[in-house]
């Protein structure tokens, strides 16, 4: 059982750091250089980009963490490593509640209604569609990357306690 521990252990990781790195760009860059266009080219982009996420590349961080997490967790605390077992399963509970379960209601269905949208030629009626959408994406996306972050940080104590057992 311990032998699985490492490869579990650095898929939790990597995929926490995937999710976190996924979020954080949208804070950083995504959203505000939507803010910055014309309000018509921002719908058709955020269209396209929340149809494309739905792929093969993304689905493992955001819908594997919580399970390689919960995994890690078992793993540890079989093997008798009960801090850091308490680490990966804190990550796992904020990730699944912060960032997995608010995704999937509240910006999964603010996405889904902003599909439904034809893109208006006037500008004015675009820019109250886009910035009635955006701000309140970006509170809940801020949102979720905190609680990415937070499961990033718990994954990386969780390696550190395993690493300085070992040691």
């Amino acid at each position: 059982m311990t032998y699985l521990l490492l490869p579990f252990t650095f898929l939790a990781l990597a995929l926490g750091g995937a999710i976190f790195g996924f979020f954080y760009a949208w804070v950083c860059s995504t959203m505000w250089g939507h803010d910055a266009a014309d309000p018509r080219v921002a719908i058709q982009t955020m269209q396209a980009m929340n149809a494309s996420v739905r792929n093969i590349v993304f689905a493992p961080a955001f819908f594997g963490a919580t399970i390689v997490l919960i995994a890690t967790a078992a793993l540890a605390f079989r093997s008798g490593r009960r801090r850091a077992a308490m680490a990966f399963a804190a990550a796992a509970v904020i990730y699944f509640s912060g960032g997995l379960m608010l995704t999937m209601a509240v910006n999964v269905p603010m996405n889904e209604a902003l599909a439904e949208i034809t893109v208006p030629e006037n500008t004015e009626r675009a820019k109250e569609i886009w910035s009635t959408y955006s701000s309140k994406w970006q509170v809940f996306n801020q949102i979720r990357t905190v609680a990415s972050m937070a499961t990033l940080i718990l994954t990386g104590a969780g390696v550190y306690t395993l690493w300085r057992t070992a040691a």
